[in-house]
């Protein structure tokens, strides 16, 4: 099949709309193959680049492909790959992710793109990677598509970035086996680390009664200016293509959480803790309870490797480290890693995830963690 690769315009919308539910159906969870609205601004947006594969003849869109920037951060997010069912098979797939990285890459602005894959099938695992995308974790039952799926994270590189990376000399033990992983997975060197001291008790632990209910707040506008104001300056607010919409709160006011929450994927993401992630150390369970009242049954966190407090705060109540991102974060001449944890409040299957030889060190590493910390120690040992 002879196809054109060519930028999307405000015209595509109605047809690109149309590709979307040819490959996904009704059960699509991002609003830029679903909502009018916001694909008219991703087209707009100059940080936002939007491929378009045209078939020959017809010019009827054959294949999709975004890469959304934060400019703040210099990282970029791959999303939206969508091939018609008709032209699989093909490398068409390929030739959009090679042609929008190279599009991103080129403008200088970008350090790395990230993607999240979803992991139903192996054959996504295999066009990241063969277009220069490194395996980096697993986050299960991360979204709800057509029933609860899990995602792979897959990160790319602009030249010179992960021979800049920073050094960490300990991290909590329990990301040992994720550290382990990413090195057989990905060449990424984690020797020479050592485990950091274990924290002393009076953590919250996984099942921990609620020690008192949440309050959650509801409104995009004002969290933002709330978000603003608490975290000014750029640098303590890092978590790329996020903006929170809600914010979690004990009656006591002790922290304030921002999250970007999602019910329609099921998913939200912890962007910020105030006036430090550890604050929240003791109240991580009615903060679970309030998410998932909220219709979020997974819900993740992204910190510094080097954040040994709030590392061990979100593993000392039910997180686990699904994903690492090296070089994640550019300061100075200089890149430093990030972690993923997660914490899912429904049941893990397994059985219809498609995990590829390029995952299987990041679904070892999950399952040793998740059994650590969530089975008794006798029935490990058994």
């Amino acid at each position: 099949m002879t196809v054109t690769l060519s930028p999307a315009t405000l015209q595509d919308i109605a047809q690109l709309r149309q590709l979307y539910f040819d490959v996904y159906g009704h059960g699509y969870p991002v609003a830029l193959g679903s909502d009018p609205a916001e694909m008219r601004r991703l087209i707009e947006d100059p940080h936002t680049r939007w491929l378009t594969a045209r078939r020959a003849g017809t010019g009827q869109p054959a294949g999709s492909v975004v890469v959304q920037t934060d400019p703040g951060s210099r990282v970029g997010k791959l999303v939206g790959l969508a091939v018609h069912p008709e032209h699989r098979q093909g490398g068409l797939a390929g030739q959009l992710t090679r042609a929008v990285c190279a599009d991103a890459f080129a403008t200088g602005a970008l350090d790395s793109i990230y993607a999240t894959v979803r992991v139903v099938t192996p054959g996504p695992q295999q066009v990241f990677a063969r277009n220069g995308f490194r395996p980096l974790g697993l986050m299960p039952n991360a979204v709800e598509v057509a029933g609860c799926e899990s995602l792979a994270l897959f990160a790319r590189y602009a030249d010179g970035v992960l021979a800049r990376r920073a050094t960490v000399s300990r991290v909590p033990a329990a990301l040992a086996p994720l550290l382990d992983a990413a090195q057989r997975a990905s060449g990424i060197d984690y020797g020479g680390l050592r485990p950091a001291p274990t924290p002393a008790a009076g953590t919250a632990r996984p099942g921990q009664p609620p020690t008192a209910p949440m309050e959650v707040i509801t409104a995009p506008g004002f969290v933002r200016r709330r978000f603003l104001e608490r975290f000014p300056d750029p640098g303590e607010r890092f978590f790329p293509l996020h903006t929170p919409n809600a914010l979690l709160t004990p009656p006591d006011g002790a922290f304030e959480a921002y999250a970007d929450l999602d019910p329609v994927a099921a998913s939200c993401s912890l962007v910020a803790v105030h006036p430090c992630p550890a604050a929240a150390a003791d109240a991580l369970e009615p903060l679970m309870a309030a998410v998932t009242r909220a219709g979020a049954d997974y819900v993740e966190t992204l910190l510094p490797l080097a954040d040994t407090a709030g590392l061990s705060a979100f593993l000392a109540s039910g997180f686990i480290p699904s994903a690492l991102y090296p070089a994640m974060r550019r300061i100075g001449d200089g890149f430093h890693d990030h972690v993923v944890l997660s914490r899912t409040s429904r049941q893990i299957d397994f059985r219809t995830t498609a995990v590829s030889g390029l995952l299987q060190p990041y679904l070892s590493a999950y399952l040793t963690a998740w059994t650590s910390t969530y089975l008794p120690r006798h029935e490990v040992a058994s």
